[in-house]
C-alpha cells in the first residue's frame, strides 16, 4: 500500500511538472519551445527501484501500475498557455515542492529540488528533452522508504509523442 502512494505521487509529481507545460529557451532569438497541439500519448517506465524491504515481485506489480498509452488531448489554445515554470511554481507555492535548479534551455529540461512525501522530504530531479512533437523525461527520487527501514530510490522515464490530430469526445 506505502510503496503505490509512493508510485501515484511520482507519476502525479512528473505529469504535473512535466506533462502539459513548456520549456523556456535561454535565447531570444529561438523564444519558447513549445509542444504542438494534438494527441499525446504517453509511456511510463520504471528504471530503478531500490526499496529496502520490498517484496519480490513488487517492482514488476509497480510497473503494471504505471500509465501506458495513456492519451492527451492539447488543444491548441492549451498549447498556446503552456507554460512549465508558472506550473512549478504553483506546486512550490501549495508547498509540496521547493526547486532549487530550474533550467529550460535550448530544448532540455533539468530540475532538481525537494518535495513533501508522508515519509518526510524527498529529493527529486528530472532531466531531459521537451520538443514539439516529443517529450523524453526521466525522473529520479531518493528519500526515506515506505517501509520504514532506510532510503529508497526510484527512476522513472516518461516518454510522450504526438501521434495526431485529437479524437473527437
Amino acid at each position: 500500500m506505502k510503496i503505490k502512494l509512493i508510485t501515484t505521487a511520482a507519476i502525479a509529481i512528473a505529469l504535473a511538472g512535466c506533462s502539459g507545460n513548456k520549456e523556456k529557451e535561454a535565447t531570444a532569438d529561438a523564444g519558447p519551445v513549445k509542444r504542438e497541439a494534438g494527441s499525446w500519448k504517453t509511456d511510463i517506465k520504471l528504471l530503478k527501484v531500490v526499496i529496502p524491504g520490498m517484496p519480490a515481485g513488487m517492482e514488476a506489480q509497480m510497473q503494471k501500475a504505471l500509465p501506458q498509452g495513456m492519451e492527451v488531448c492539447l488543444t491548441p489554445e492549451q498549447a498556446a498557455k503552456e507554460d512549465i515554470a508558472a506550473e512549478m511554481s504553483k506546486s512550490s507555492q501549495a508547498g509540496d515542492c521547493t526547486f532549487s535548479k530550474r533550467d529550460f534551455a535550448g530544448g532540455k529540461l533539468d530540475v532538481a529540488g525537494k518535495c513533501k512525501t508522508p515519509q518526510g522530504e524527498m529529493d527529486i530531479t528530472m532531466t531531459g528533452t521537451v520538443e514539439p512533437t516529443k517529450t523524453d523525461i526521466v525522473m529520479n527520487m531518493k528519500g526515506k522508504a515506505p517501509t520504514g527501514n532506510g532510503d529508497m530510490e526510484m527512476s522513472m522515464q516518461m516518454v510522450s509523442n504526438n501521434v495526431g490530430a485529437c479524437k473527437p469526445s
